[in-house]
């Protein structure tokens, strides 16, 4: 047990993978790879660095000698140039040159959006994992009526599958969302301290074109294909607010999600996963607790409101810096990441094992299909020449008096029973029951969702077959 507190992001709930792209290792060692990139492109366009200093900066370049940046930042307050210094300690023959010309936004910034960017890669993987689990559980009832509820009103019947869909769409906006922001993100690039680049004119002796060219060749040897055009000595805190807003949005999508299972649970229609020796309740032993969804939705909130942080960071800015935002970024952007990892692991695992109980879902669309039926059996009663006023009146009539019964005796729906024996609808007990199939009243929902899924998920399913059946186990 530790004596001192823990996150529990960390501890009960990111996955390996993201806790790793956050971890200080992945930063340091990100750090160095930005100096040797830089190196590599001064070192092409001129500036007197040779071949052995790179290939000296690359042989510790995951290698780093923690203990002794340590010891520096002890005395220099500085983390940057504490590890500048230490990996100058293991470089001598580099260390002239190691961070020249750069400030400390250079590997800072530089490194906040590498990692952000391979993190939304990671969170673009389980997305389509999880639309891929929805789209197979909304496939298989396609065609299975259910209450539709509108107010958490019985409504007129939809499908289970029909309704999974509705999660679906919400999810597919967000992939969309982190597609373009992907496709958007820019490195900060090789800046200067407070975004003129004049270290960098200073060193290849006021050539602008080289110092163009600099900032390509970084942002290209790191993977990207552009740098900011313009920044100060941090790149806009813009993107950070962006970023974040995609996250929020897939906490929307899992929180509306997860709330709906937590209702179709309460009514015994849909439930989450549930193990054989998992406990519901330490007192109430009978108790099945949607206990997963519940915590989707409670990190979902922690993210949601977490995304106010990057929007406050971007509008109190000042000028072409202030260190306000740094302490704040250190622990909005990676918890938003971990947490948003997190309930997509969960969404995952329940998305997967959703159980569906039929004979539950028929008993309740049974006890409000009288009521839906009406409007057919009106069409029936006026083809026999009947008056469809005067039936409307009979119908509401008798559905008050059915309601009656039902709310106020706790007795069973008798609308039909009453309709058959009014002579006024000249319909028989046998008429009436041929109406009541369910499947007359969910109009085109099997349809909708064998279009929605074979004309917008498999398409990105079948071009992402690669990043498909991700095995999610959870800790707790």
């Amino acid at each position: 047990m530790s004596s001192v507190y823990k996150n529990p992001l960390v501890t009960r709930y990111a996955s390996k993978e993201m806790l790793e792209l956050f971890s200080s290792d992945t930063k340091f060692r990100t750090w160095r790879k930005l100096w040797i990139a830089l190196a590599e492109a001064q070192k092409e366009l001129g500036l007197p660095i040779t071949d052995e200093q790179i290939e000296e900066m690359k042989k510790f370049e995951n290698n780093i000698n923690y203990e002794v940046a340590k010891e520096i930042e002890k005395k220099t307050r500085h983390d940057v140039m504490s590890h500048v210094h230490a990996y100058g300690e293991q470089c001598p023959n580099a260390k002239p040159i190691i961070h020249l010309g750069a400030t400390s936004a250079y590997v800072g910034d530089n490194t906040d959006i590498i990692v952000m960017h391979s993190a939304l890669i990671l969170i673009r993987k389980k997305v389509i994992n999880c639309i891929d689990r929805l789209a197979s559980f909304a496939y298989k009832y396609r065609e299975l009526p259910t209450l539709g509820f509108t107010h958490f009103q019985p409504a007129q019947l939809t499908t289970v599958g029909k309704r999974a869909t509705l999660w679906l769409m919400d999810l597919l906006l967000d992939l969309e969302d982190i597609n373009y922001t992907i496709s958007k993100i820019m490195l900060r690039g090789v800046k200067g301290t407070t975004g003129t680049q004049a270290s960098f004119l200073s060193l290849f002796d006021g050539d602008h074109e080289k110092v163009k060219k600099l900032d390509e060749l970084v942002a290209k040897k790191l993977g990207f294909n552009n740098s900011f055009p313009v920044t100060g000595q941090t790149y806009s805190r813009k993107l950070d607010y962006k970023i974040i807003s995609v996250l929020s949005g897939i906490a929307q999508s899992l929180h509306k999600m997860t709330n709906d299972i937590r209702l179709l649970q309460h009514l015994k229609e849909v439930e989450e996963p549930f193990e054989k020796s998992q406990i519901g309740s330490s007192a109430m032993a009978y108790k099945r607790n949607p206990m997963r969804s519940e915590r989707i939705a409670s990190l979902a909130r922690y993210i949601i409101t977490n995304a106010l942080n990057p929007a406050l960071t971007v509008s109190t800015q000042w000028f072409e810096r202030t260190l306000d935002d740094s302490a704040n970024r250190r622990i909005t952007l990676p918890e938003c990441f971990l947490a948003t990892d997190a309930i997509l692991d969960i969404a995952i695992n329940i998305t997967s094992k959703l159980v569906v109980n039929e004979k539950v879902i028929e008993k309740h669309i049974h006890q409000e299909l009288p009521f839906m039926a009406t409007e057919n059996i009106i069409m029936e009663s006026v083809k026999k020449g009947g008056d469809r006023q005067e039936l409307h009146e009979k119908i509401r009539v008798h559905s008050l008096e059915a309601s009656k019964m039902v709310k106020e005796e706790g007795k069973d729906n008798d609308l039909l029973v009453r309709i058959a024996n009014d002579n006024g609808f000249n319909l028989s007990q046998s008429e009436i029951n041929d109406l009541l199939d369910p499947k007359l009243y969910i109009g085109r929902a099997p349809q909708q969702v064998e279009e929605f899924i074979n004309n917008h998920i498999k398409p990105i399913l079948e071009s992402n077959k690669e990043i498909l059946g991700i095995h999610v186990e959870l800790n707790v």
